[in-house]
């Protein structure tokens, strides 16, 4: 007959659990007495960083699907590696002796130090969100600033700032609390095609509608412009899409002729307006039925305009012809 197992007495299971635990708890002591808590505290530091690349690489297509856009997308994941981080910093906090309720006070502290003190980069956070909520801008996209007359392309969105590389290739960095209260053209929303003008004053014996038809075509033969096609919307207005000239003035000097034409892509806008310079400057030299005119003035002088006194230096050597 097999004798029962007495209540409260350990199983084979259980013992063995409990001498694994007792070596662990001896394995840690003596590797606290090797190891100082800095330097784990610092250990802890370490992985962490690397904890949170990796969370940030493997989130990072799973966010990119999420949210679309690409400001948004590096703000969750800054926030993602901040999180780990701050984690990190805690474990490696409590290491070294801090309790937690000394961690939540010592945070408590440090927010009312940087609300104090850092209110400005608060300011830029705060607005920061509202430029990812109201997307006047996406990265990549070519804006400008209407204050300096500076464009460039934004390089990165964050909750602090706003980093621009101009056409000049170096780094405009404006804080978002001030880029809010600015006025921002930005070129490459939705519809990326811009309307150029260009104007130009024939004389008053050109032929007006040989130079319109001069002007419109030369402007077609660009690569970089809008040929024609269906019209272009603008809020409740419509316009032509292909290249327009219009009789704009009776000017002092001439007939004031505007072209309005419609450049594909706003990234070379120099490069287009030259390229349509040249070509009807071209157009004009090859017939004579067009002059540009340029100021000139008539001097008449009649009964009362009065005497004028005119010397010529012939080169005289004699004292009379000196004297006259």
């Amino acid at each position: 007959m097999s004798q029962g197992r007495v209540e409260g007495e350990p199983t084979v299971g259980q013992a063995q659990v409990r001498e694994w635990w007792s070596a662990l708890q001896e394995l840690s002591s003596s590797v606290e007495l090797v190891v100082p808590d800095p330097v784990i505290a610092l250990a802890i530091l370490v992985v962490g960083w690397y904890v949170s690349q990796l969370a940030v690489r493997l989130a990072g297509r799973s966010v990119a699907r999420r949210f679309r856009r690409p400001s948004v997308t590096r703000t969750v994941l800054r926030g993602v590696r901040a999180v780990v981080l701050l984690g990190a910093a805690a474990l490696a906090g409590i290491q070294v002796g801090l309790q937690p309720g000394d961690v939540l006070i010592s945070v408590t502290v440090l927010s009312a130090v940087v609300g104090i003190t850092l209110a400005p980069i608060a300011s830029s956070i705060i607005s920061g969100l509202f430029v990812l909520a109201d997307q006047p801008y996406e990265i990549g996209d070519m804006i400008e600033l209407a204050d300096r007359g500076q464009r460039g392309y934004v390089e990165d969105i964050t909750l602090r700032y706003t980093k621009m590389m101009t056409l000049d290739n170096t780094f405009l960095v404006i804080p978002n609390s001030s880029i809010r209260e600015r006025d921002i053209v930005n070129h490459s929303a939705e519809d990326e095609r811009t309307r150029l003008s260009l104007s130009v004053q024939v004389t008053y014996e050109s032929d007006v509608e040989t130079a319109r038809h001069l002007m419109e075509r030369a402007a077609r033969d660009v690569d970089a412009v809008v040929g024609g096609g269906p019209t272009i919307r603008i809020g409740a207005a419509r316009y032509p899409a292909a290249p327009t000239c219009y009789v704009d003035e009776y000017a002092d000097d001439g007939v004031l002729l505007t072209l309005r034409y419609w450049a594909k892509q706003p990234y070379k806008l120099l490069t287009v307006r030259s390229a349509v310079n040249e070509r009807i400057r071209t157009a004009f030299s090859e017939t004579d039925d067009v002059t540009i005119a340029y100021p000139h003035q008539h001097l008449v002088f009649d009964d009362t305009s009065g005497t004028a006194s005119v010397h010529v230096d012939g080169g005289a050597t004699g004292p009379d012809e000196r004297g006259a």
